[in-house]
Parts: C-alpha cells; structure tokens; sequence
C-alpha cells in the first residue's frame, strides 16, 4: 500500500532546480536511503514530504491519516525545565504538519510512557536539563520522540551525525521495526544494515535502486561509463556541426536547411544540460612553524551544574600529534576542546597552550558561520581575493 507519492514535482531555489519532475512513491514496509551530494536537496525533499515545504508545482499525495516523523540534522529542543518537557513541547508543534501528536490526555499519558521507554533506550532520563545537553543528546532525544509517536513514516535526516557508535547500533535496531522510513546519510554501512531500497537525487531527478548501497554502486558504475561515453559522443557530433556551419555558403543551401534545425536543437540540448559535478581536490598546506608545545593539562578539572565532565586530567599535546578523541555522547569531548581553545575556564587546574600557534577550528555545530553571508562573504570576508597557499586567486 503506497503511504506517500510524489508526482512530477519541482521546487528551485533561484536558478537551480532541485527537483525537476521528480517521481517518488513509498509503500508500507519500506526502509529507503535517500542520497545524493551535498547540496542537492535531499533535506528540501524530506521537508517536501513532511509538508514542511511547498513545491512550486507537482503534486504530493499522502495517505488519509498518515503519522509523520521527522527528525531533521540539527534538531531543535524548546526551552523548558525538563528534557521530557521539552520533548513534549516538541510534538506538539509536530502536530501542525504530522498525524502523530497526543489527541488528548489518555494518548498524552500514554506518549509519556512510550517517550520515557524510548529516552532509556538511548541511555537518557527524561529529567535533565535540555539547555546543557550535548549535540549527540540532542539528536538521541529527538530519535527518541520520534519514535516514540509511533510514526508510519519516519523521515531521517543524517541520524548518525553527532551519535556514539552504541547510538548507533541501537539506531539500527530500532529502525528494522518502524513500518516505513526515508533516511538521508552518507553512512554506507548504515545504509547496507538498514534500507531496502536506494534513492539517488542526482540533478533535479529521483532515481530507484532496489537493494542494499553496494548493490547501488555496481550499478551506478555501469550507468555512470554509458553517460560518459554518450556526452562525448554528443560532444564530437555537436563540434563537427558547429566546423560544418562555419562554411557559410554551403550551409545557406536549401537542402541543408533540415541540419541547420538540426544544429540549433543540438545547441539548445547543451545549453540545458546538466553535467554531473566533478570531484573535490582537498589539500592543507602547512602553516607557520610553531614550537614544540601546542597545549599543556595540568590537573583540569570541569563540571557543568553537579554534572562533572573532566577529572583531574594532566596531559601534554605536542607538536605533530594526530589525537583521535573518543567516547559516549555528553562525556565533555567538545568541552575539552573548548578548554583547549580557551572558550572555557577551567574549574580547577591549569590549561597552558604553546607559542606561535595558528588554531582552526571546526565546530560540531558550525557556529561560526553566518547564515545570511554569501559563500564568498564566509570564504573571504571584505576581500574578492582567496589566499590559496602562497597563491591568490579572484
């Protein structure tokens, strides 16, 4: 039984669209993974779904009574004493797109009971405070809710971002029982334990894979050397007509009027196509030489209300360490990060850093960004210059 169908749906943002007659039709007792590059639409599309988002045109038909989960990549908890508190404020504002939200207090007491089974299974209690949750509790609580509203459809949007591998692999589990999902990663392992069919977003189009992601690749592949080989062979077509009406007089004859329409077509289909994008080219250039002391513990501690994060710690990080750090959601992984970068005072102990040191930071929640800047404004801000290692580029 189909839940959820898409027809010939569009939706652009400025010049490029995202979805471009895009077919789509989910049917109960499917788990699909939805991928694609970044920036592509795949979260547009889930917000399309969930009726979030308005398509430009198209049509989006959902089953009568369909219960919707959503829970998007950086979901947002409402102020509140509580984190169940706070949970629950977040299903109600559910109710204005989804089925799911308690219609009255019997079904609220039992959303309650079934919220506070589902927070324990992803190791948290329903009485902490939401304001000094980490990342990775943030998106286990909204996990929890989620389920916990016993949705028909649950929409994911890149889950295992910010979780620990034990969030993880309860993820997995609890994902086999829902009766339908649509999950947006680049997890290729979550995607082989979980989905029963891939969806690529490829250039404004909706394409099916039946099967697992490495079942997706093989094909992809095959796909992938047929487009190459058609676009050269259009290419070198198109090149020998562009060479033939250069001539002139030959192509002003009335017999060749059939291949100057030709040629036009010809122009017309290049000037529309889109081309798949090309890979990235990642480098970091080593920058100015520090000593050999980059940060120095000594004796560090740190608690957030009686909730202590670090104990007592005493280390020494030195030049040319490659440091992985490791552990559960909300055990202070960022927070030792922001001591580190001096965001943080410490509640006990020193923190010492080195001379000379040139720190870039990446944060789980990309803070320093600014949403209204361009991508050039973020890239070089003030300046139409890139400083690419000793280059600088316009």
């Amino acid at each position: 039984m189909s839940l959820i169908t898409l027809l010939n749906a569009q939706i652009a943002f400025g010049e490029r669209p995202l979805l471009d007659e895009a077919q789509l039709t989910v049917r109960a007792g499917e788990r699909l993974g939805l991928i694609g590059r970044n920036g592509t639409g795949k979260s547009t599309l889930l917000g399309v779904l969930a009726g979030k988002t308005r398509l430009d045109d198209g049509e989006l038909q959902r089953r009568e009574g369909l219960r919707l989960g959503l829970v998007e990549q950086e979901p947002q908890l409402p102020p509140a004493e509580t984190l169940q508190d706070s949970l629950l404020l977040r299903a109600t504002a559910c109710a204005a797109w989804s089925e799911g939200a308690p219609a009255d207090e019997r079904e609220r007491w039992r959303l309650e009971s079934r919220l506070e089974e589902f927070l324990h299974r992803f190791a948290l209690t329903g009485v902490i405070s939401p304001a000094n949750c980490s990342g990775g509790e943030r998106k286990r609580a909204a996990l929890a809710l989620a389920l916990a509203l016993q949705p028909d459809l649950l929409l994911l949007d890149e889950p295992t971002n910010h979780l620990d591998i034990e969030a993880i692999e309860r993820l997995e589990e609890l994902l086999l029982k829902v009766p339908a999902a649509i999950v947006v990663t680049h997890d290729r392992v979550f995607l082989d334990r979980t989905t029963t069919r891939i969806i690529e977003l490829d250039r404004g189009v909706l394409r099916s894979y039946p099967g697992s992601f490495a079942a997706y690749e093989l094909r992809k592949d095959e796909e992938l050397a047929v487009e190459d080989t058609a676009r050269r062979r259009f290419e070198k077509f198109w090149q020998q007509e562009e060479a033939w009406i250069r001539k002139g007089v030959e192509a002003r004859r009335t017999r060749n009027e059939g291949r100057v329409r030709r040629l036009e077509q010809l122009r017309i289909e290049r000037a529309t196509r889109r081309d798949r994008l090309g890979n990235i080219r990642f480098a970091l250039n080593a920058g100015e030489r520090s000593g050999n002391l980059v940060a120095e513990f000594d004796r560090v501690s740190k608690r957030f209300a009686a909730r202590p994060l670090i104990e007592d710690l005493s280390m020494r990080i030195m030049r040319g360490d490659r440091i992985g750090l490791i552990g559960p959601n909300g055990a202070g992984k960022s927070t030792l990060i922001r001591l580190i970068l001096g965001e943080l005072a410490p509640d006990a102990g020193t923190v010492r850093l080195g001379t000379r040191l040139n720190i870039a930071y990446f944060d789980q929640l990309r803070a320093q960004l600014d949403p209204s800047a361009t991508l050039a404004e973020a890239i070089s801000p003030g300046s139409d210059w890139v400083q690419l290692g000793s280059e600088r580029k316009h």
